[in-house]
């Protein structure tokens, strides 16, 4: 299965630019996604001394320029995004809102198995075309197919692709098609961009806004999450109480929670009377 590896990232107020290259997921799987075991391994071992126990991140991630060197080590990821969908007014659960979607992963994957995580959540990785697909926005469209609308054509995790154009209009599922016919209907926004210290990994926090409320209301019962979540909550955008309580949940992964937050933030500042939510700034220490 081919990866997107990080080469170079340039980021300057307003943008983020970078380029990638390829390599394979059995490299990943063998070298950096091994750290953060090793890490957790150590600690319960012995807190004390756990940095003495560490030569896979001794040899991969020693130190803060090697995790800034991305052009000299693997340095792999993908996107991550806070779904919003708006909804109509209910008798049952009250006011308009954005229904929010947080899925616990299963202990099948291999990032964050059995962690809190925002949906969807995927590596970046080419489908056919190489350089097309090298948009981040690609494989959140892609993610999105998969992991919320059931598309298990275009998971190669257990198989190869044959499609010329997995992502073809004919192919799509009917809710990401009426998605598409509207340009407006669907808004994705990279809210932060972050090199991950536990695994070395590229973080791409991301929000996908869905405005329209018909969505919901055509295809809310439709969206279902695969193999790679446990369980998939929702959570309304006027619940500040209870999403302060998810905030400070135990279980988040950390690029999860990473993603959750800047998420919540924008969607604060884009939201409207849709939204009331705990207030989230940044903080430098």
């Amino acid at each position: 299965m081919p990866l997107y590896r990080l080469r170079a990232v340039d980021v300057s107020p307003g943008s983020i630019r970078g380029s990638v290259g390829v390599t394979r997921f059995v490299e990943y799987a063998v070298t950096m996604d091994l750290l953060e075991g090793e890490l957790i391994d150590a600690i319960a071992a012995d807190p004390q001394s756990a940095h003495e126990s560490l030569p896979l991140r001794d040899r991969y991630l020693p130190d803060i320029a090697s995790v800034i060197d991305v052009f000299g080590r693997l340095c792999a990821g993908g996107p991550l995004a806070l779904c919003a969908v708006a909804r109509p007014a209910s008798p049952f659960r009250g006011e308009a809102d954005y229904v929010l979607l947080v899925q616990e992963r299963s202990g099948h994957v291999l990032n964050a198995a059995r962690r809190l995580a925002v949906i969807p959540k995927g590596f970046h990785q080419p489908m056919t075309d190489l350089r097309a697909d090298a948009q981040v926005g690609a494989t959140l469209r892609r993610e999105m197919e998969e992991e919320l609308f059931g598309r298990d054509d275009i998971d190669n995790t257990f198989g190869d692709q044959r499609s010329a154009d997995p992502m073809h209009p004919s192919r799509l599922s009917e809710p990401m098609r009426w998605l598409f016919e509207n340009p407006t209907r669907l808004r994705m926004e990279c809210t932060g961009f972050g090199l991950n210290l536990l695994s070395g990994n590229f973080e791409f926090a991301s929000l996908i806004v869905i405005d329209d409320e018909e969505f919901w209301s055509r295809y809310g019962g439709q969206v279902e999450a695969n193999w790679e979540s446990a369980g998939l909550r929702q959570y309304s955008s006027l619940d500040g109480d209870l999403i302060g309580e998810l905030v400070r949940d135990v279980a988040w992964s950390n690029e999860g929670l990473f993603a959750l937050l800047q998420g919540l933030r924008r969607l604060g500042q884009i939201g409207g009377e849709r939204v009331s939510l705990p207030s989230i700034e940044w903080e430098v220490r």
